[in-house]
């Protein structure tokens, strides 16, 4: 069960504003279903979410957030910049999400081509924005439940 009043950060990079759009329309009708709370932060890109997602955390406002969602959009180029970025956004993600014991959903797409990307940020379409809110959610409640489930 999710407290009433919490809290979640959704820190969005808006590099594709359209695909932003929607990966942020997606998880905020989630959100607004559960009556959850939310402050969106826009960053340039998606190498810079976990910067923020860790700022807001050490900066004291952690504190204030039950839960993150992380939203973006990665495409391949022509170079091996897509497998870095990728790999290194994925990893600090998870890094925060694991080290800090902190629910965090997981909306950064990684797509070979726009139209796939297009097609899965879509609340029309696979709407992966609603998804990320609803594992951020479930974390919630995992992260709530946890010392009655270890006794």
């Amino acid at each position: 069960m999710i407290s009433k009043g919490a809290r979640v950060l959704i820190v969005e990079a808006r590099y594709y504003q359209d695909l932003a759009d929607q990966l942020a329309a997606g998880a905020m009708a989630v959100l607004d279903e559960h009556e959850i709370a939310t402050v969106r932060i826009a960053v340039p890109g998606a190498f810079e979410i976990p910067a923020v997602i860790h700022m807001a955390m050490r900066g004291g406002g952690g504190a204030a957030y039950d839960g993150f969602i992380a939203l973006g959009c990665v495409l391949r180029g022509e170079t091996d910049h897509y497998d870095h970025i990728c790999r290194e956004v994925s990893r600090a993600l998870m890094d925060l999400a694991t080290l800090n014991c902190v629910p965090l959903g997981f909306g950064v797409l990684t797509c070979a081509t726009y139209e796939q990307a297009r097609v899965r940020a879509a609340v029309d379409g696979k709407n992966k924005g609603a998804e990320a809110a609803r594992a951020c959610l479930r974390m919630m409640e995992l992260k709530a439940a946890m010392p009655s489930v270890l006794t």
